[in-house]
Order: C-alpha cells, then structure tokens, then sequence
C-alpha cells in the first residue's frame, strides 16, 4: 500500500506515517504523531502533540487529535494521547493530551465519536464506544467499553460509565453510570436495563434475567450499597455480568446515577 498525501498538506519531517494513509489537502500533522497503516486524514483534521493514531481509522475534515489539555495546571510537560484501531472521529471532533506528565488520554478501537464531540485530558474511553454528536466530556472520565451516550450530553469530571451502559441524549451526567443499564435526563433518571443492546450483542436471555434481578437489588429495594452487592452476590453467584456489576458499583467513588 502506498501513502497519499495532498500537496496542500502539511507534514513534519518528525512524524511517522504508516503504509496506505491518506492525508487530504490542508491537513496538519505534527513532529511527535504515529499514524498506523490504512489511516485516512481528512481535510484540515490536525493531528499534533505525542499523539498515536491506530490502523484502518478515519479522520474526517476538521478533526483535532492531540491538542493541549484545557487545564491551567498543565504546563507543557510530554504527555499523550493514543487512539485504537478502526476507530472513527468525525468532522470538528477534538480529543486533548493528558495534563499529567506521562499520562495518557486513550481512545479504544472500533469507536465512533461523532461530530463536535469532545474527549479531554486524561479521558479513557473504551473499545466499541459511541460517542454522538456534541457529547462533552470533562476531565478524567472513564467510558468503558460498549457505551453509548447520546447527543448532546455532559459529563463531569472522574464520572465513570459502565460498560454496555447507553445514555438518552442531553443528558447531565455528575454521577456515575452502573454498566448495562439505561438511563437518560438532567438529573438523569434510571430506565432498567438495556436488554436490546444486550441482546444485540449475545448476551443469553438468563444472563439478561439475571441483570434485571440485579437492578431490582440495587435500585429498587432501598438497600445501602453494601447490603445490595452482598444480596446480588448471594441471589446470582454463578454470573459474571451480575458480579461486574456489583463491583462497579461498590468501587464507585461519585456514587451512581439513579
């Protein structure tokens, strides 16, 4: 595979392209970049800082992978940001270096992040991940794989959300978001589980009954956390899902979105 670039593209000597990546016209790309093989660039996108973008991903117009941190205690020091494989960043996305001296802001594989979303410093987000249109992401934010959150959404610092977790769009998230539930609102308001999602991705229907026991356990019978985990524990020993989902929630340190 050969690599094309625009001749209106700008590249540094520094940066280590791939075979196959396309770059198109106006595109900037910086001294400290890695682009995998298969990579496309689109127009004016700027890839700059201790950035590395995976294979096969694309990168629409505009896009701004590697940015400073917006935050004032970051003062230049080497950070990074890495984004997977496959992974797809659409017009006017922009995803910023983490704040900490050699911390990393990560970007799973297989992601969509679509337009005017906004990953910040010190982010991680997960494989299979969508983002939709204009998701803000504050610092810190864990999104684990799976996920889906909606347009429009806010997301405080250090909020974690669960995997297979999918969140209605314009939504205000300050606390965290348990895995394979739905939820969706400002304050957000819990949904039950997210059986289509879960079915969709091979879940088996007791392992889905099993959840929804679950939920029932920690939501919806006024149990402190600790006596919720210990009940689903003792009523569902035997399923992974159920156990992932007592140990979110009994890890969470901003508490859970209910």
């Amino acid at each position: 595979m050969s690599t094309t670039i625009h001749p209106a593209a700008f590249i540094d000597e520094g940066a280590k392209l791939g075979a196959g990546v396309e770059v198109g016209p106006g595109a900037v790309i910086g001294p400290h970049v890695t682009i995998g093989d298969g990579t496309q660039v689109g127009s004016h996108a700027l890839i700059t800082g201790w950035t590395k973008v995976g294979k096969g991903c694309r990168l629409h117009h505009g896009a701004v992978l590697g940015s400073p941190p917006q935050d004032l205690k970051y003062t230049g020091e080497v950070s990074y940001l890495e984004v997977g494989d496959h992974t797809e960043v659409r017009e006017y996305v922009t995803a910023n270096l983490a704040t900490d001296p050699g911390a990393t802001t990560h970007i799973g594989s297989h992601c969509l992040l679509m337009a005017y979303a906004h990953v910040a410093h010190n982010c991680v987000v997960g494989d299979h991940v969508i983002l939709a249109n204009a998701v803000q992401m504050a610092g810190y934010v864990t999104v684990e794989d799976w996920a889906i959150v909606g347009g429009g959404t806010v997301i405080h610092q250090f909020v974690r959300i669960g995997r297979h977790a999918m969140i209605g769009g314009g939504s205000r998230i300050p606390q965290d978001v348990a895995p394979f539930i739905k939820l969706a609102g400002s304050p957000p308001r819990l949904a039950g589980i997210n059986a289509v999602g879960l079915e969709r991705r091979g879940l088996s229907a007791a392992t889905c009954k099993a959840l929804e026991g679950a939920y029932k356990i920690l939501f919806r019978e006024g149990l402190t956390v600790g006596d919720a985990v210990a009940r689903m524990r003792a009523a569902f020993p035997e399923v992974p899902e159920v156990e992932i989902l007592a140990r979110f929630a009994e890890t969470s340190a901003r508490g859970l979105s209910r």
